[in-house]
């Protein structure tokens, strides 16, 4: 069957789909977050960074997020193996959008520290 003769099936779906379906998942955004801020990184130093992560689901993180094609594993045959986890240009893509997330993280954290600093102070005038 030749495919290029059959008409081409529009998405249903918008470009916001299916780019969030891409980087939803657990730690995935901390991850190229991660790689984007401090550069390329090997297993053991980025599952330090991204305390609170299991081996085994950055593992499976890292692998979904290289079929994807935004990070890149690059494997040294060296003893023990070098493996070192970068961001690909296509990664790199997403520098803004990671910049804009964390300066928006960053304000609401101390935008909620902010009012809960408030509502104690409240509580305690109130006794």
């Amino acid at each position: 069957m030749n495919v290029l003769a059959e008409p081409r099936k529009e998405s249903a779906s918008c470009p916001m789909d299916f780019i969030l379906r891409m980087l939803m998942g657990p730690w995935t955004t901390y991850i190229l977050y991660n790689l984007k801020t401090h550069g390329p990184q090997r297993f053991g130093e980025l599952k330090r960074r991204v305390a609170g992560v299991s081996a085994k689901m950055l593992t499976e993180r890292l692998r979904t997020l290289e079929g994807a094609g935004l990070v890149r594993r690059d494997y040294e045959a060296t003893i023990p193996p070098k493996v070192t986890y970068s961001l690909t240009e296509r990664g790199h893509e997403l520098d803004d959008v990671l910049a804009c997330l964390a300066e928006v993280g960053t304000r609401w954290e101390a935008e909620d520290a902010a009012r809960r600093s408030l509502q104690a102070a409240g509580l305690k005038a109130a006794e």
